[in-house]
């Protein structure tokens, strides 16, 4: 009788189970009336919303909103590295890095976006409306109102006291001498990034490593003090001292610009270096670029395009073919050959650029009066592979290895395709493309007695001392045809077409060019060319070899005179003596 006393006890007992409880709820709430049952249903669903709400802000997204409440409390940014200063060959500062400050904004506090634009523009001029549309841009908390700003504008900004601006201490290149030497130094962008020139070519010098600093922000943006999170300092880029001399540079500059423009032309380019060394003192090409404005430099402007532009070189290259002859035993300078008014190859006719009758001219003759046909049959005599082993053996058509960036490096046909009519071209500079740079290094060599050395920029860094070293080889031994050729071109000067570049006192040698310009529809055209003059004063203190290039001149003209100009400052800037200047006669009494 007992057992099912409990037994019955324990079915009293499961009335009490949640789901009795349901069943109870469920009856009470079915006994209130319909309208009630509406609200508590309602009220229900709102409590149920709620927890769910909770739920998913302090368990599936509480991280996400942790940072952006960090975010909020807290300024971080990179801090700048000092770029390394850029100095010319003389100390001088042509490329550095001053105090800047760059001014920020969160759009979502700025309260009246119309006066503080108006208020900003007063200040940091432009436009108040750029400022007001950056002011109320929408869904952000940062944009650049103003980056790398003077220093004092920026303290003129912050005494407005202006909702939701704020300041960050920045770095800002600057080039002291504008335009003047802006296509070797290059230029960076405004995160501090080299984009052209040495400015690129040394980015990984310069540039420095960049700095990181966390810290709770004030009302203002200014950390508070004992705030930071975290900062790790920045380590500054090394200083770097190039070659270039800005006062010669400065020379160079003006006297290409107005020499092309005398020719009335608007193209033209010019390269200064010393054979001994390779060391680039001046070098540049029109239009000019000014790093301190971009926006009014012209396309192209950004290098200089008689390292990076390979051209036909025309006569200018006639001194290669005539150190091939001479090496080669061929003629010596007073050997005499007929030169007939034209000559045919393949179907081809070779002339010189004036009418003339044939004549006997000498090697040296042929130099001075820039013979096609002589050079051409000299070299066809010598034998074309000679001229070949020449243009191989002084890297005519190799890149220099100069440390600047986009250096072109010429062409030539291979030799196993040379016909006569391909040789003779050859011979006077089509044909074939080089740099201007590349000429350099080869009358470089003649000057230097047979030495070929690397053209550079790079002399030293600074800080730590290290003064790098250059590839320099023999690329002659003959001596004999080297001295020759030196005579040679001086005749050019003397008493052939480079007279206008003879300094008095000093033995200018060079050859001149009035190359043709090939035609993108075939052959060249016609009656405008790229006029040029390589040369350098021989027996003097100085082994300084300069280029002067002007494109697409009307008419048969020189640069000579622009040589002149450019080497004449030289010799008073550099006290260049002539080393076979007879001395006066004095007195034993």
């Amino acid at each position: 009788m007992g057992t099912p006393s409990r037994q019955r006890r324990g079915r009293g007992r499961a009335s009490s189970t949640p789901m009795g409880a349901r069943d109870a709820f469920a009856s009470a709430v079915g006994a209130l009336p319909e309208r009630t049952r509406v609200v508590l249903l309602v009220f229900a669903a709102i409590a149920a919303a709620f927890f769910l709400r909770l739920i998913f802000l302090q368990v599936i997204v509480a991280d996400q909103y942790s940072a952006m409440a960090e975010e909020s409390r807290t300024v971080s940014f990179e801090t700048s590295p000092r770029r390394g200063t850029i100095y010319d060959r003389n100390g001088i500062v042509l490329a550095t890095s001053v105090e800047a400050t760059t001014i920020y904004a969160n759009p979502v506090e700025v309260s009246n976006a119309v006066e503080e634009a108006r208020q900003l523009a007063d200040v940091l001029g432009g436009e108040a409306d750029d400022y007001q549309d950056l002011l109320a841009t929408p869904s952000t908390t940062f944009v650049y109102i103003k980056r790398q700003a003077d220093v004092d504008k920026a303290e003129k900004v912050k005494e407005l006291d202006l909702d939701g601006i704020y300041f960050i201490a920045d770095m800002r290149r600057e080039y002291p001498h504008g335009s003047v030497g802006g296509q070797v130094v290059g230029f960076c962008n405004a995160d501090g990034e080299g984009l052209t020139g040495l400015e690129l070519q040394y980015d990984d010098i310069l540039k420095g490593t960049p700095g990181v600093y966390v810290a709770e922000r004030g009302e203002k943006g200014f950390p508070i003090p004992g705030g930071v999170k975290e900062e790790v300092a920045a380590v500054d880029g090394q200083d770097i001292m190039i070659s270039l001399d800005i006062k010669l540079q400065d020379t160079v500059e003006r006297a290409l610009e107005e020499g092309v423009e005398e020719l009335e032309t608007e193209e033209g380019s010019s390269i200064v270096m010393d054979a001994a060394t390779g060391e680039v003192y001046a070098a540049c090409s029109l239009p000019y670029m000014d790093p301190t404005d971009m926006t009014k430099s012209e396309v192209g402007s950004e290098h200089v395009k008689a390292i990076t532009q390979p051209y036909e070189p025309g006569s200018t290259f006639k001194s290669v073919s005539a150190m091939a002859i001479l090496e080669s035993k061929a003629m010596g300078p007073e050997t005499t050959m007929f030169c007939p008014s034209t000559i045919s190859a393949n179907d081809y006719d070779v002339s010189d650029s004036h009418e003339r009758d044939g004549a006997t001219y000498s090697l040296r003759e042929i130099l001075n009066h820039s013979s096609n046909v002589g050079i051409s049959l000299a070299s066809y005599n010598a034998g074309f592979d000679k001229l070949n082993d020449a243009i191989k053996r002084y890297h005519l058509t190799e890149a220099t290895g100069i440390d600047y960036p986009g250096e072109g490096s010429g062409s030539v046909l291979d030799f196993s395709k040379w016909g006569r009519i391909t040789g003779y071209n050859i011979s006077f500079g089509q044909g074939i493309s080089v740099t201007p740079l590349q000429m350099v290094r080869f009358y470089g060599a003649i000057a230097n007695d047979g030495v070929m050395v690397t053209p550079h920029f790079l002399i030293a860094k600074t800080q730590s001392g290290e003064v790098p070293t250059y590839h320099e080889e023999t690329v002659t031994e003959d001596m004999e045809a080297i001295e020759d050729l030196r005579s040679m071109l001086r005749s050019v000067v003397t008493n052939g077409t480079g007279v206008a570049a003879d300094i008095e006192g000093y033995e200018v040698c060079g050859k001149t060019s009035t190359a043709e310009i090939p035609s993108e529809e075939g052959g060249y055209k016609q009656e405008v060319y790229n006029l040029g003059f390589c040369g350098f004063i021989d027996n003097s203190s100085s082994k300084l070899v300069c280029f002067v290039g002007a494109n697409e001149v009307y008419a048969m003209r020189q640069t000579t005179q622009i040589f002149n100009d450019i080497m004449s400052n030289a010799v008073k800037q550099y006290n260049i003596t002539a080393a076979e200047a007879k001395q006066p006669a004095t007195s034993k009494e």
